[in-house]
């Protein structure tokens, strides 16, 4: 929850460790080595500047070794060596060369670096303050200059999030302003003397100042508007919008400076393409052994089940599910639909929940005890059929007037939704097994028949029975499933009667996340590792 708050607010830099953390304790070795160095009796090999400067440089890279050496605390280290080594040759150097030094080394260490946030973000955000301070631009002293270069971060950093988080915060000016005076200058040095004096006081004075400092931040965090979110646009917006960012502050007294603000508007107004009316889009995301469909029509979003719980903490709803939602430019979900409340389907729900509006709850009948806020939760349950921009779903189980079905264990009770459009149809099956599978072929019959199948428990051999395989004949099949599964699926048996059926496979673990779209012809069905490879995919 703290982490949720820390990013509405925009002050995460504040609470890892960061160029501000290494700095500060760089800047505190230096003003200690050189008390200590200056009261030393005896002759001095060095002046005082210069020993101070390597006790400094010192502690600032035993500090960044702890802190386990991340590209933000590469970037700083050599930042800061590289001034040191200047200060100790007496020499100047220009900032750009520090940062550039700073770059070269950063990639030569981890060439992969390049394709983490974290080093556009950090470097971004350096040059970005370079340029604002830089004499032909600053033009302003004191509290204003402090004003004008924390607009500048904000607005320039706008595109950058945008592209990697899909989202910024609104308020993260305001809360800068109060955080890092009290964060930045006064905690992290007080908690920095606690770690090497853990006096009980000091620990004390800290956490009531902290909590003091949180009420209006955490004000601010709960604010409806704390956070814009939307998909990422497209590269040559994205850049229009930087360039537009970037006019604003050239140096003072250039013409029609604020125009540069209307470039932001494409940017902030773009929306990717929906399906139109009659069509429907189905993505089955890679959850690993689990399961998660987003259904998407013209101005409707379905979510069926939310990804397993990860042993050891976390879950695929904050992982996968919700970066994904925020990716697509879900900001409301119309209904969030747990098949059953395996963790495995379920683990993922919470996260969901907290992360992103929900409309309608439904899960499988009797289980709604096990979810959050159990009186919200609605039950499917066979027969009833919904109407969504001229796309059918159709409930198919389970039947509670069925007593032998109520009373059957939790995978017999998913449920099963068929989705059907203009031109095609997609049925998802959660973990049903031969038992009802079997039923549903005596009671439906004709009715089951689908272009493109969700293989029932993931490819599990209690599943995918043959009458159940005559009865859908799917011209395709996905197999949502594990990246070397422990339960082997989908099991060699099942693969084999579904391919003896004609149907064609995808499957999660090696192609990623797999897209129906059902628009304007027959489905057509995409891989994501197929329509965006990595040269290390498939190694």
């Amino acid at each position: 929850r703290q982490w949720d708050r820390f990013r509405r607010l925009g002050i995460v830099h504040l609470v890892v460790i960061s160029g501000l953390h290494i700095t500060l304790v760089g800047g505190l070795a230096y003003l200690l080595a050189a008390w200590i160095w200056r009261h030393t009796r005896g002759p001095l090999h060095l002046p005082v500047q210069r020993f101070a400067t390597l006790g400094g440089a010192l502690a600032a890279s035993t500090y960044a070794l702890l802190a386990g050496m991340g590209v933000s605390v590469q970037r700083s280290l050599i930042m800061l060596l590289v001034v040191a080594v200047a200060h100790f040759l007496a020499r100047r150097v220009r900032t750009a060369t520090v940062l550039g030094w700073a770059g070269l080394l950063v990639m030569v260490i981890d060439p992969w670096a390049v394709l983490a946030a974290g080093f556009w973000l950090s470097f971004g955000a350096v040059a970005v303050l370079m340029y604002i301070s830089s004499g032909e631009i600053a033009g302003l002293t004191g509290w204003r200059a402090m004003v004008r270069a924390q607009m500048a971060v904000t607005l320039l950093m706008v595109p950058a999030l945008l592209v990697f988080f899909h989202q910024f915060s609104v308020v993260a000016p305001l809360a800068n302003a109060l955080a890092i005076p009290v964060l930045g200058m006064v905690i992290t040095p007080l908690s920095l003397v606690y770690a090497v004096l853990p006096i009980g006081q000091i620990g004390s004075a800290v956490g009531i100042l902290l909590d003091w400092t949180m009420i209006p931040l955490d004000w601010l965090a709960a604010l409806p508007s704390a956070v814009w979110q939307q998909a990422p646009p497209p590269l040559p917006v994205v850049l229009a919008g930087l360039v537009g960012c970037i006019w604003m502050f050239l140096p003072l007294g250039t013409p029609g400076r604020f125009v540069g603000i209307l470039a932001l508007w494409p940017m902030l107004a773009w929306t990717p393409e929906r399906p139109a009316a009659g069509g429907f889009r189905v993505v089955v995301l890679d959850v690993g052994q689990g399961l998660s469909v987003h259904v998407q029509t013209a101005g409707n979003d379905l979510l069926f089940d939310a990804g397993p719980a990860i042993p050891g903490g976390g879950d695929s709803g904050q992982r996968v599910v919700l970066p994904y939602l925020r990716a697509v430019g879900v900001r409301k979900l119309d209904t969030l639909v747990v098949s059953h409340p395996d963790l495995d389907h379920a683990g993922g729900a919470g996260a969901v929940l907290g992360g992103v509006p929900v409309g309608r709850r439904m899960i499988s009948p009797g289980d709604a005890e096990r979810m959050i806020e159990p009186a919200s939760w609605e039950y499917c349950r066979a027969g009833r059929s919904e109407l969504f921009d001229g796309v059918r779903f159709d409930w198919l189980h389970p039947d509670v007037r069925d007593d032998g079905e109520r009373e059957s264990h939790g995978n017999n009770r998913s449920c099963v939704l068929k989705v059907t459009g203009v031109h095609g149809s997609v049925l998802l099956t959660a973990d049903i097994e031969a038992k009802v599978e079997t039923a549903l072929v005596r009671k439906l019959g004709p009715k089951l028949k689908a272009d493109v199948l969700l293989v029932a428990h993931h490819g599990s051999r209690s599943s995918s029975s043959s009458v159940w395989v005559d009865a859908v004949s799917p011209g395709s099949v996905i197999y949502s499933v594990g990246y070397r599964s422990r339960f082997g699926h989908p099991h060699a048996d099942v693969w084999a009667r579904w391919s003896a059926a004609g149907a064609y496979a995808y499957r999660t673990d090696v192609q990623g996340a797999i897209s129906v779209d059902v628009a304007d012809g027959p489905p057509k069905l995409t891989a994501e590792r197929e329509e965006h490879p990595r040269y290390w995919h498939g190694r």
